[in-house]
Parts: C-alpha cells; structure tokens; sequence
C-alpha cells in the first residue's frame, strides 16, 4: 500500500488471480450495494467524463481510482473467506517492519539529516525528508502509520485479555510503541491528533466491553503513563513540536487570501492553517462559478491555479496548491454531486463500525474523514487504493456477522 508500483503491480496480479476464480465469487442484493458505495467515485467521473477538457488526463484520473472496482469485485464477492483480524494483524506487522527497514537505512543513508535531528536543527523538515527518501508524501505515509498505530494497541489489549504467553505481549507492546514511534517521527498534525483519538475510541468502546470498570481505569492510566512517557521524549529531541503545533499552525490569521501581503510567506506560513485556507476560500469562489456539474476531474488544479492568478494570489500560483480538502475538490470538479459522493463514501464506513461497535473499523472513519478534511486523497493513487482496501475488508466482515441475523439470497 505505501508504495505505488508494487502496490499497482499486486492489484494486477490480484485481478488476475480472481478472474481465473471468478465463478467462486457470490454476490447479493446487501453487497452490490456495498460494492456500489466502494466503487462511486469513479462511477462519478464515468458518468461525468464528458466534462473534461482533456480525454487523456480524463482517462489517467480514472486509471487511478480503477482499484475501487477490483477490491470490492472480488473481496467482497470472496466476503465468507475474509478472515478480518488476521489480515488487520499481518497489515500491522508488515507496515512496521517494513518503516524499520527503511528508517535504519534512512539514518545509515542520511547520517547528515539524522545528526541536524539530534542537534535540533531544521526539525520541521525531518519527517518529510524521511517520507521522501521512500517515495510518499508525509501525511499520505502518517495516514497508514496512524491506523497501523491504532490496530497494533488493539492487539496489545487482544494480548493481555486473552492471556497470552509472557513473549507475545512484549512483542505486541514492542511493535506497538515502533508503530507509535514512526508516528511522531513523521509528525503530521491530523495523524497524531488521530492516533490519540483512535487509542480512546479503542479504549472506551472495544474494552469496556471486556474489562470491568476498574481495570479499564488501570488499563488507560497505564497507556496514558506509556504515551505522556514517550512524546515526553520525544518533545525533548524535537523542542519544535511545540511551536508547530501552537504558533506555527496559527500564525498570521488575519491575512486569509492576503498572503503576499506577508514577507516572506513561503518560510513563515507554507504549512500553516492560514495557507489552508486562503487555499479553500478561492476553491469554494472557483466552484460556485462553475456549478452545476463543476470544471471536470482533470481540469480541477488547472482551474484553480488560473484563478490564483486571476485573484493576484502570487505566491499561492507560484507553488500551485492543490485544495488539500477532499470535499471541496470533488466540489470544485463534479459541483453538487461530488462532496455527496464523498460523504456517501466514507461515512458508509463510519455506519459498518457503528453498526458492529467495531473500534478499528471507527478508528479508520475518523482517520480518513478528517484526513480529507485537510488533504485530498480521494485525489491520490495510495489514499484510493488504501481506502478501496480496508473499505472492502470492513464490508466483507460486516456481512460476515450480519449474514447470520438475517437471510440474504444470492442473486449473482
């Protein structure tokens, strides 16, 4: 899932080998919808094709998002074979051995970057640099790190419930404070803000139902010593954590749509809130010029940078921002139909975890709703294919449990 040729190159494979499987597949009036929910956003840009001024960018945007019908085609077709937490489990240990192995070449490769860390010079750049050297965009890696971080502390729990052998829990512990690790490392606001909301989501919801009061108590004062131990830590290494999350984030408000009127703005406010929005002010000016149906699923940064332009915004033009807000996005390309489309498609999954009280499955809602709330991965090849993935494998245990409430005949 992290990297996009292999990823792309399994998902072929993955066609492939179903295909030859096909007639094992099983469909039902329950999973076609769920399958028509996985699949809408490119059932979007088919059905809104014609509104784009280039066919062969029209073409590439949907070549993107094609893993939106392979995985729920033949997972879901394949829903009774999915084995849920298991999958969870190996996604979680894979993630974080593989983050080991680059982040051990990381500091064999980049002694230099490594050593300006420890002497806390230019932190800002270091989880980029690190995301770079592995060919993803930071809050795109931190997105994975931040649900693999969450599933690895489910685990952790799972151990300690189930009373498992001395070796496993400091295992699942050791992988689960890497995996913690990696997130702070990266250090992108929503992950980490995520993250700690995926730990109380998992608290509250999935051991409540385990535990009796006063363990549950023990339990979370016992994660909340591991956590406020380790950011401790880590703020000490990396003081800039505290200017980023406070006055670098919300410096210079007042200047919403003014940013050259700042000196210097590409040093002191290309991250911050203020860019964010002067970014969405002129993506929602944009849009409403262009409804109904919006500037095309190709022409949609095209369109906006030509606005900078139009609106004297220099240095928003100069580094062509994207909208780095899904719904607005998808506003901006398809006009009415598009933030329906996202809000259809992601809280559908907010329903699977509410509806089976799933930690993991409310966990992933939170993270991709507000991940989208200040980035467009909808947009992204890993944001598609890592959505497509875990939205199938939710509804597949989703009908898993609920096939043996009710009956649904196959139809397919």
């Amino acid at each position: 899932m992290i990297f996009r040729k292999p990823c792309s190159l399994l998902i072929i494979l993955f066609a492939v080998f179903n295909l030859i499987f096909l007639k094992k597949a099983k469909y039902s009036k329950t999973s076609l919808i769920l399958m028509g929910c996985i699949a809408s956003p490119i059932l979007l840009e088919l059905l809104l094709f014609w509104n784009n001024d280039s066919f062969v960018k029209g073409l590439k945007a949907i070549e993107k998002s094609t893993s939106l019908i392979v995985f729920p085609l033949f997972i879901i077709g394949n829903y009774k074979r999915v084995k849920f937490f298991r999958i969870v489990e190996i996604y979680t240990l894979a993630t974080t051995f593989v983050l080991l192995f680059f982040f051990i070449r990381f500091v064999i490769v980049f002694p230099e970057l490594i050593n300006k860390y420890l002497g806390g010079t230019d932190l800002w750049e270091m989880g980029y640099k690190f995301s770079d050297s592995i060919g993803i965009h930071a809050p795109a890696l931190n997105m994975h790190l931040a649900f693999v971080s969450v599933c690895t502390l489910y685990f952790v729990f799972y151990s300690f419930s189930n009373r498992e052998k001395t070796i496993f829990k400091i295992g699942r512990i050791a992988v689960f404070i890497l995996s913690f690790f990696f997130v702070l490392f990266v250090n992108t606001r929503m992950a980490l803000v995520n993250v700690l909301a995926g730990f109380i989501i998992l608290l509250f919801l999935d051991l409540k139902a385990k535990i009796n009061l006063k363990k549950l108590l023990l339990t979370s004062l016992a994660l909340l010593f591991l956590l406020g131990g380790i950011l401790f830590l880590f703020i000490q290494k990396n003081p800039y954590m505290k200017e980023k999350y406070s006055t670098a984030t919300f410096a210079y408000m007042d200047k919403v749509g003014k940013l050259d009127e700042i000196d210097h703005p590409e040093v002191k406010v290309f991250n911050s809130l203020v860019t964010r929005l002067s970014i969405w002010k002129s993506a929602w000016e944009l849009s409403l010029k262009n409804l109904p149906f919006g500037v095309g699923a190709s022409d949609g940064k095209k369109e906006l940078v030509k606005y900078y332009k139009q609106t004297n915004q220099q240095f928003l033009a100069k580094y062509k921002f994207q909208t780095h807000n899904q719904f607005l996005d998808s506003f901006l390309k398809f006009g009415f139909f598009g933030p329906m489309i996202v809000l259809l498609y992601i809280f559908t999954i907010g329903y699977l975890g509410y509806d089976l009280r799933n930690a993991i499955i409310l966990s992933f809602f939170l993270l991709f709703f507000t991940s989208n709330l200040t980035d467009d991965f909808l947009l992204r090849f890993d944001g598609i294919a890592f959505s497509g993935f875990w939205f199938s494998i939710f509804s597949s245990y989703w009908l898993q449990q609920k096939t043996t409430l009710y009956k649904d005949p196959v139809i397919v």
